[in-house]
């Protein structure tokens, strides 16, 4: 029998509802989704990589299929062939992530022309959600409840506390 194999690639920093909705969806579409906790060096995370792998597993536990969560530091293309996926699973928000994410289709066809890119709509409810904001809403005090789960929320508000405590040492 052969498996559909799909990645969805991400920081996940945090992972917000806008990320669930993706790969609750994107989990429908293959047999097999490995959601790729990667680094970014144009930012900087506010928590490491196995905090945000254990949160990425905690939130997609209880989501039905085969769901693999983890790290890697890489080209996209040379993870999804290492992970035998034929798709990639892209969530958009807007028009401007469109323009980037259509660009980037275009250069990971080039690279490996067997992998497609799949582009899927956030719920519109949840289009507005960024991990960036989320983090300055946090940082700012303000409330972050309808962008993530109670857990993540949680985990942000600690780290919060922790970088407000260094800054005043």
């Amino acid at each position: 029998m052969i498996t559909r194999t799909g990645v969805y690639p991400g920081t996940f920093d945090p992972i917000t509802r806008g990320h669930m909705d993706i790969i609750r969806r994107g989990a429908k579409l293959v047999d097999r989704l490995v959601i790729g906790v990667t680094t970014n060096p144009s930012k900087s995370p506010m928590f490491t990589i196995e905090e945000r792998l254990a949160m990425v597993k905690r939130e997609t536990a209880d989501i039905d299929g085969e769901i693999l969560v983890v790290s890697f530091d890489s080209l996209l293309m040379d993870f999804a062939e290492r992970e035998h996926a034929g798709l990639i699973i892209r969530g958009l928000r807007a028009v401007a992530d469109f323009e980037y994410e259509y660009q980037m289709a275009g250069m990971n066809q080039q690279l490996n022309s067997r992998i497609e890119t799949v582009f899927l709509m956030a719920d519109v409810s949840l289009q507005p959600i960024a991990s960036r904001l989320v983090k300055e809403i946090a940082l700012y005090g303000g409330k972050i409840g309808k962008f993530v789960s109670p857990a993540v929320e949680a985990d942000v508000s600690r780290r919060v506390y922790e970088i407000g405590r260094k800054g005043s040492a």
